[in-house]
């Protein structure tokens, strides 16, 4: 297409460059300073969390402090309900170097004044106000988001040392925070406890400090250490106690027996026993344990669960369990006794300095019928007068009836004797019986015949007798009278038998002088004496 020829061409004109004006430099500085402030607070701002707690007794939103050692980290922004209102939220905003605190095992807790096994804390926050304590965990993983402990941690996670587990079959006077006493130095505390998912006892973990706790071996002993133990015994009354602190609050102690001193300490979290005194604690513990019933037909009132079996003066075993029975077929209610037995008592523990099986025998159940068969058996006989409890004692009985042992019963069933007291009982009923067999009455009227044929011999020996027996003791007076005047000694009887005596002795000596002289001269039987022969 041609251009007309009328109309002027188009010139190109270059563009002009856009130039800046000074004065939107002022505005443009704000900016820059306003975002170069912008990224300063959002480098300089720390970690925000939330953490919950049952109440928010000691929270108020910008005023609480979160610490660490004593030292701020950290300050509560807001304080809410949780959705379900069950729980109270702090949104904690904490300082930047604070990031890697915050691990799974972090805890958080409310400072406030507390009195708690023995311990006294939080008493500066009645002055400055309660603040939220915090515990370094020692997790890899990081959290933002914690469920606060209602109670502050009786150690810090870096306090050296180790926890162990107790367990017991009930809690006593313990509590969080319970001393636990080493030779009567404070070395530990009780940490925690629970029941146990059965019900059938109690979990304690104790921390013990370090050094101490290198002194916890594998065959260490705890014990209640609270209140005062006394104990009579040869040496008189003993009184043991840890501190007047474990006497008003309770607490635990522990000991390793000398014989395993040397063994290496035990690991973190090794269970143990607790038991309730020192003397049970310290115990030779059995390692072999035999379960038998004893069948007793008399009342065991007295006899208790943990009372000892015996056997002359040394204790073999203890009562478990105490139990009626009643037999259909001899329509007879006994009560078996169920005992535990310690067959490595009847045998040192070591022979010839080594460790031994501990039984005596290797055949235990032929032993048991052997001794049966010898008259063993067990009794029941009173411990204290005063309290009258009983044990069970064993003995031999050679009088005892014969008996065995039925092994196909679980647990076996070992022979019983009466005891002293039921054997009287039992011959005083006896007797009873005996007597009530006999005709008293019959008895009564025989003897009342007999008296009355007594009371009539007796009045015709008055009547008739005793006048003949007057006149005979009186004539055998008169003959003793005259005996006494004729052997008086002035009597001419006594006068004549004494002449007469004396004659009769000269006779004699007569006689004996004639002998003499015959003895000698013999022939004067024939020719007579020499002097008449001339």
């Amino acid at each position: 297409m041609n251009r007309p020829p009328d109309l002027p061409g188009a010139a190109g004109v270059p563009k002009k460059r856009w130039r800046i004006q000074w004065v939107w430099l002022v505005p443009a500085a704000a900016v820059g300073v306003g975002i170069w402030l912008a990224v300063q607070a959002a480098l300089s701002q720390g970690p925000t969390i939330t953490i919950s707690f049952n109440t928010g007794e000691g929270l108020e939103a910008g005023k609480t402090k979160i610490k660490f050692k004593d030292v701020d980290i950290g300050v509560v922004k807001k304080v809410a309900l949780s959705k379900d209102y069950k729980r109270v939220v702090a949104t904690a905003e904490l300082t930047p170097n604070a990031s890697n605190m915050l691990v799974d095992d972090t805890r958080f807790w409310v400072e406030r004044p507390r009195v708690a096994g023995g311990n006294v804390s939080g008493i500066g926050t009645l002055l400055s106000g309660a603040f939220v304590g915090m515990d370094i965990g020692h997790a890899k993983h990081e959290r933002r988001d914690y469920t606060g402990l209602e109670d502050p941690p009786v150690f810090a996670s870096d306090v050296p040392g180790r926890e162990f587990v107790l367990k017991t079959s009930n809690l006593a006077s313990l509590n969080v925070g319970s001393p636990v006493y080493f030779r009567r130095l404070r070395v530990g505390q009780v940490t925690s406890f629970q029941l146990d998912k059965d019900g059938g006892g109690i979990t304690l973990h104790v921390f013990v400090n370090a050094p101490y706790d290198s002194y916890v071996k594998s065959d260490s002993r705890f014990w209640e250490a609270g209140g005062i133990d006394v104990s009579l015994g040869t040496e008189g009354v003993k009184i043991n106690t840890q501190s007047l602190v474990s006497i008003l609050i309770g607490g635990l102690a522990f000991e390793t027996p000398p014989s395993s001193l040397a063994e290496p300490a035990a690991p973190a979290h090794t269970p143990f026993t607790l038991f309730a005194t020192r003397a049970d604690a310290m115990k030779v513990q059995d390692r072999i344990v035999d379960t038998y019933v004893l069948n007793f037909k008399e009342s065991v009132r007295g006899l208790t669960v943990g009372a000892p079996v015996d056997f002359r003066g040394i204790v073999l075993g203890e009562v478990s369990a105490i139990y009626t029975r009643f037999d259909p077929v001899t329509k007879q209610i006994s009560i078996p006794v169920e005992i535990k037995f310690f067959p490595e008592r009847f045998t040192s523990r070591y022979a010839n300095g080594k460790p031994d099986s501990g039984r005596a025998f290797s055949d235990p159940k032929s032993i048991a019928d052997f001794l049966v068969s010898r008259g063993f058996r067990g009794q029941l006989k009173t411990g204290s007068l005063l309290t009258g409890q009983l044990y069970v004692s064993f003995d031999f009985f050679p009088n005892a009836p014969k008996t065995t042992i039925d092994w196909s019963r679980t647990p076996a069933e070992l022979p019983t004797q009466p005891s002293g007291l039921q054997s009287l009982q039992e011959s005083i009923n006896r007797i009873v019986a005996r007597i009530d067999k006999l005709p008293l009455e019959q008895i009564g009227q025989n003897a009342a015949q007999t008296l009355a044929d007594t009371s009539a011999l007796m009045q015709s020996l008055n009547t008739q007798v005793v006048p003949q027996a007057k006149s005979t003791l009186s004539a055998a007076q008169t003959t003793l009278n005259s005996a006494n005047s004729a052997l008086a000694p002035d009597s001419t009887l006594q006068q004549d038998t004494s002449d007469a005596i004396r004659e009769l002795a000269r006779t004699a000596a007569s006689f004996r002088a004639l002998s003499d002289y015959l003895q000698r001269h013999p022939e004067a039987l024939l020719r007579g004496k020499q002097e008449d022969a001339k």
